[in-house]
Formats: structure tokens, C-alpha cells, sequence
């Protein structure tokens, strides 16, 4: 699960916080509800405006955890989950100040992209990713119809946030799997002014966001993308671990939370 959260309102001091989580890991033997009680008070430790979720599903302990955070304030929900496939993977976003869905044409796979304008003080608009892996042969399709978005946006402020399954060869990876094409995506993107946020504050600094569980290497797989227009009110980018009591890193989720701090 990767959240990504925006404080605004009335703490009118305060940034606004968008926290993204990549992988939930509520699925399978892990659907437990003392998972989802973790991850919501994990959340509220955090003090999100705005959250988004990967791997949300239609199932019981999700849709608890949508109520969780509804009682923490991020009472406008929107989610590309389908209750005919309960088990299907999708996209929740959860937001202190009214969320509306945003069509374009020819958007990234329906269950794996979410976009919706943020009401907020100044609204902005709010980008879900979850990229498919290489395996299913659909990655780079998906990344860029995302690049394509990026380069015709002019709709305003935006984050585009989320899973992307990508990274820059070397410094985002502890073993060898990012390829030229990975790299010229990022370039695309950033061509287009939509920088990588993290990278721009810390252009040398190495973290992952998620460990192969058998190799134990470690990748920046996560990434925040704000548009030219929002990168000014950019203060901060971040990733955390959820805190438990285990020593396992991923306890709460098998990727860490991407946290965006902007003003406004």
C-alpha cells in the first residue's frame, strides 16, 4: 500500500499532506481485520489530507478501512473497484474536501488509473498510478498513455502519484532490472515538466520502496509527479514504513508510503 496524503483546511498553517500507499497486502491469508485497524491508525499517525490506495479490493476488511478513514475526515471517496469482481485489484482515493472524476480519452487501464479534481482551498487535480508489471506484457502501454496525459495536460495544477513500477538504472535499484526504456519514460515525463519530486529534492540520495522477497534487493518503484504549475508549492517528499510492533519492514504493506507535503 502506498498512501499519499495533503493537509489543508482549516489548519490553514499547515501544508497539505498527500499520502499514497502502493500495495495494501489485505489480500489472501493477510485480509484480517487487525491489519486494516494497523494501516488506519498508521494513517491517522500521518495526518493526511489526502490518501490514495493501490490494491483496494470490494471486499469486506477494504471497504471497512474506506470507513476508517471516512471517520479520520476523508469522508469523499472514489474508487475504480468493481463489486462484481470483489477480488480484482483497484484504486481508492480518500479526501478532506470533495473529489470529482475527471474523463479524458484514451486513459491507462481503467482499474489502474484515478483521476478526480480536489475541491481543496486551491483545488488541484490528483492522479492514482498503479503500472502493471513487466510480466504482463501491459507496462509500457500504461506508461504512455501516462506520458500522453502528462504532456497534454491543461487542466490545472496536478500530482500525478503512485506505483509506477519504474525507476532510474543504478540509483533506484540495488540490482540490475530498470532498462533504457524505464529511464526515457522518466525523461518524457520530466520533458514535459513533470519532475520527479523526490529526485528533485534529493538527486543523489538512494531509497527503495519495495524489497524483492526473495532476493531481499530493494527498488524506488513509488514516484510523485506534480505539473509545472504545482511544483512551486512543492515543500517536501517523503517515504515511510508503517510502525508496528514486528520487526518486519513491511508489515503493514509490502511497499512504504509516499508522503507529499505542498502548500495550499
Amino acid at each position: 500500500m502506498s498512501p499519499k496524503p495533503a493537509r489543508h483546511g482549516s489548519r490553514r498553517s499547515s501544508p497539505n499532506r498527500q499520502v499514497s500507499h502502493a500495495r495494501r497486502r489485505l489480500e489472501h491469508p493477510l485480509e484480517r481485520w487487525g491489519r486494516v485497524d494497523a494501516i488506519a491508525r498508521q494513517l491517522r499517525r500521518w495526518r493526511p489530507d489526502l490518501v490514495t490506495l493501490s490494491e483496494f479490493r470490494a471486499t469486506p476488511p477494504s471497504l471497512q478501512l474506506a470507513l476508517l478513514l471516512a471517520d479520520q475526515g476523508l469522508v469523499h471517496l472514489r474508487s475504480t473497484c468493481d463489486a462484481a469482481a470483489h477480488a480484482r485489484n483497484g484504486l481508492l482515493l480518500a479526501s478532506r474536501w470533495p473529489l470529482r472524476r475527471i474523463s479524458l480519452p484514451r486513459e491507462p487501464e481503467a482499474e489502474r488509473w484515478l483521476l478526480a479534481r480536489v475541491a481543496a482551498p486551491q483545488p488541484f487535480a490528483i492522479g492514482s498510478v498503479h503500472a502493471p508489471n513487466m510480466v504482463t506484457g501491459r507496462k509500457y502501454p500504461y506508461l504512455d498513455a501516462v506520458r500522453r496525459i502528462a504532456r497534454e495536460w491543461r487542466q490545472g495544477p496536478a500530482l500525478f502519484i503512485g506505483d509506477t513500477n519504474s525507476g532510474r538504472i543504478e540509483i533506484d535499484e540495488e540490482s540490475p532490472a530498470f532498462t533504457a526504456r524505464e529511464e526515457a519514460w522518466i525523461d518524457a515525463m520530466e520533458s514535459a515538466g513533470w519532475r520527479d519530486a523526490f529526485r528533485l529534492l534529493y538527486p543523489r540520495k538512494r531509497a527503495f520502496t519495495w524489497y524483492s522477497p526473495n532476493a531481499g534487493n530493494g527498488f524506488r518503484l513509488d514516484q510523485a509527479f506534480p505539473s509545472p504549475d504545482l511544483l512551486p508549492r512543492l515543500i517536501d517528499v517523503r517515504y515511510r514504513w508503517g510502525a508496528v510492533r514486528s520487526n518486519r519492514r513491511d508489515a503493514l504493506s509490502d511497499h512504504a508510503a509516499l508522503i507529499v507535503d505542498i502548500r495550499g
